[in-house]
């Protein structure tokens, strides 16, 4: 019973103290909505003095421009155009600030009605002062035309300037639209008003755009043929400037259509095709389509236009490259006739670089000249080959090393086709060479690709390349045999064969005594292309004759003395 009694205590004393937490919840929120909005009020307050401040100095400069003297109504127009900025952009902030307060506030309801008689007024002072400002710009183009050195490039400046101030008046249109549309005032017919005017600046700059890109590309041109020329140069900066310039504006100026609502697919086609950089905000599926039709509607136009002159420039190029080719065959078949009735010994590779070099010198000079037939300028066409040159020369070192190497081989001669050759382990007869490599045909019909640079660094041998050749046999016959018999035998055998020569003379002489024969050496002479012939037929004639003269070839023999053990003393 008694511990009921305490709980029941303790949930009125809980209940107690969520009551008073709670008043004191809403009583901090109330203080703090509370000073929230006074807060506010003071925000407000305080832009409405300043707004004020603001608007009796714009009149007072008004009225110093009127007074001033020529030379300065310049500037103080536009520090006038700087100052109204200031003060629509502060208007803005102002009819911002006011749709914060609470709506039963005293202070947003004088502020509206203000507002509202003081907005009303703004558009007809903003059309007038982009009327003034256009007068401004043309009597400063004026000027500048008019002028020449520092003094043109001083007022072309200040043109620019007045220009750049353009977009300003629009972005504070656009914002006045807004603020407008914040308070609830009409706003159709001021936005179709400002529309119709930004429409026209808007394509009066694409035009510019397209024109200043043209010029860029023609004076371009006239650069390439007279590259020294320090006009065109200075004209092409100029306008790549001018260009530049001119794309930037119409970036800001595609930001506050967006910013009204408007449809700027045209326009972000334009800026993505003239921009240098590209944002990802320019593109979607009507700007990629604008600019598909866009540029076949060109490339239809340019082909329509210049077809006639393509296809006679395509028949003039056909012709010219086909009257070399037969000029460069002529010259091949006229080549290599005169290297086969020279007198001069030329290596077969010497004659094929010769006759494939001057018939592929033909070629080249033809198409050289059939692309200026066309229209097309050499000169870059040289000095980009020339750097190619030093590039693919650096990439392809080994390459060039078995280049090098051919043209070794090809000055020197050490072998030449259809030579027997023994090079970096391998033998075989040449078939073909090259400035790059060498092509072997073992004898066993295989064939071997050989780099000339591992050629000529290394020994190479040349069993073809002297018209004689001596063979080289050894034979052996036992000790028991007749000496002179047999060097009479092997003088007959060597003597018949008729493919030896008597001169030189054949050299047979008793050469060794060996541990089980007596070896004779038999040395004929023959025409290199005998070589194996003679040989083959020695060796077979040596042992028919051997054997029919009862002259022994001995093998090895080795005497083995046989001990019995009992019989060794000790």
């Amino acid at each position: 019973m008694d511990n009921n009694v305490n709980l029941r205590g303790i949930d009125v004393k809980v209940t107690i103290w969520r009551s008073i937490l709670f008043c004191c919840l809403v009583l901090c929120s109330t203080q703090s909505v509370q000073a929230a909005k006074e807060y506010a009020e003071q925000d407000v307050q305080a832009m409405t003095t300043t707004l004020e401040l603001r608007l009796t100095e714009l009149r007072a400069l008004t009225t110093q421009i009127e007074q001033a003297p020529s030379f300065d109504q310049m500037a103080l127009l536009y520090r006038r155009d700087e100052r109204s900025f200031e003060l629509l952009s502060l208007l803005d902030r102002l009819a911002r600030a006011i749709a914060t307060l609470p709506e039963d506030s005293e202070l947003r309801a004088d502020l509206e009605k203000r507002m509202r008689s003081d907005l009303k007024g703004v558009p007809t002072a903003l059309f007038t002062r982009m009327e003034e400002l256009n007068d401004r710009i043309l009597q400063q183009r004026e000027d500048a035309q008019s002028k020449s050195g520092s003094e043109r490039v001083t007022a072309e400046s200040f043109a620019h300037s007045l220009e750049s101030m353009r977009l300003k008046y629009f972005e504070t249109a656009v914002n006045v639209v807004q603020s407008r549309k914040a308070m609830g005032l009409p706003v159709v017919e001021l936005r179709e008003k400002l529309l119709n005017i930004m429409t026209a600046y808007g394509e009066a700059l694409v035009g510019r755009i397209e024109f200043t890109g043209v010029a860029t590309g023609e004076i371009a041109k006239r650069l390439k043929v007279d590259p020294g020329n320090a006009d065109l140069d200075g004209g092409l900066i100029t306008m790549r400037l001018e260009h530049n310039l001119q794309t930037s504006r119409l970036q800001l100026f595609v930001g506050l259509l967006n910013k009204l609502g408007e449809d700027t697919t045209h326009y972000r086609s334009i800026l993505l095709q003239n921009s240098t950089g590209v944002s990802v905000g320019l593109f979607d599926k009507e700007v990629v389509g604008d600019i598909l039709r866009d540029s076949w509607r060109k490339s239809r136009v340019a082909i329509v236009d210049n077809l006639p002159d393509l296809l006679l420039n395509l028949l003039v190029f056909i012709a010219v490259l086909v009257l070399f080719r037969t000029l460069s065959r002529l010259v091949r078949r006229a080549m290599t006739a005169a290297l086969d009735r020279s007198s001069v010994k030329l290596s077969t590779l010497l004659k094929e670089i010769l006759v494939s070099g001057s018939a592929g010198t033909v070629m080249f000079v033809g198409f050289l000249m059939a692309l200026s037939q066309v229209g097309i300028s050499l000169a870059p066409m040289l000095a980009g080959l020339g750097v190619a040159g030093f590039i693919v020369g650096f990439a392809l070192q080994d390459t060039l090393g078995n280049f090098a190497a051919g043209a070794m081989i090809l000055i020197y001669r050490p072998y030449d086709v259809d030579d027997f050759v023994e090079v970096t382990g391998a033998s075989g007869l040449v078939k073909k060479m090259t400035l790059v490599s060498t092509t072997i045909n073992t004898f066993d019909n295989q064939t071997l690709v050989i780099p000339n640079s591992k050629i000529w660094g290394d020994v190479i041998k040349n069993v073809t390349a002297q018209k004689l050749r001596r063979v080289d046999l050894e034979f052996g016959v036992g000790y028991d045999d007749d000496v002179e018999h047999v060097e009479r035998v092997l003088d007959e055998i060597v003597s018949a064969h008729e493919k030896t020569l008597s001169s030189p003379e054949p050299l047979i002489k008793l050469h060794t005594l060996g541990e089980s024969s007596v070896n004779f050496i038999v040395r004929p002479w023959v025409r290199t292309e005998d070589y194996w012939t003679v040989y083959w037929d020695l060796m077979r004639e040596v042992k028919v004759r051997f054997d029919r003269e009862g002259i022994s070839i001995p093998f090895p023999q080795r005497d083995v003395h046989h001990y019995r053990l009992d019989e060794v003393k000790p």
